[in-house]
């Protein structure tokens, strides 16, 4: 079954969104790298591959329903912040932008009566569960580090040793 106008225009934005999501966390390792912090760096690595992956789900999802892909304009993303909490902040301030958006995504789908994209928006709103519980797991660990050097230094070889 052809996916609707709404939902097509709806899941584009949405792929939008999700490479947006891609370059953010590029901006912010960036920043981490800048202060040598390989650790914190190498998780917003593997949060914006994450999201690449999520993007194209999407991409595929439209191709696969007979839909048109239509990609806009990424906006340029921030790499500099005043400390690492604001930066892990950034993160979760994100996360949070795009459980929105899929919880309205399913919506959606709900109103157009559209199964399908139902059952892969799903998906997305267990992934998002995910997410967010990582995003506040470090942030409450970089809280507890404070200003400690040796704190953030320990917590950032961490990161880097997660797989």
């Amino acid at each position: 079954m052809k996916i609707g106008k709404k939902m097509e225009d709806a899941i584009n934005a949405q792929i939008t969104h999700e490479f947006e999501a891609e370059h953010t966390y590029l901006g912010i390792a960036a920043y981490f790298e800048a202060l040598t912090m390989p650790g914190f760096a190498h998780w917003m690595y593997k949060q914006a591959a994450e999201e690449r992956t999520h993007a194209m789900k999407f991409f595929k999802y439209v191709c696969e329903r007979g839909g048109t892909v239509s990609l806009d304009a990424l906006p340029k993303p921030v790499s500099s912040f005043k400390s690492v909490l604001e930066a892990f902040g950034a993160a979760y301030a994100f996360e949070l932008t795009t459980t929105n958006k899929i919880n309205a995504l399913y919506d959606l789908a709900v109103a157009e009566k559209d199964h399908a994209s139902m059952m892969m928006l799903k998906w997305f709103i267990d992934e998002q569960v995910e997410e967010e519980d990582n995003a506040t797991r470090n942030i409450e660990q970089v809280k507890m580090a404070g200003e400690s050097k040796g704190a953030l230094m320990h917590f950032d070889h961490r990161l880097g040793a997660r797989e």
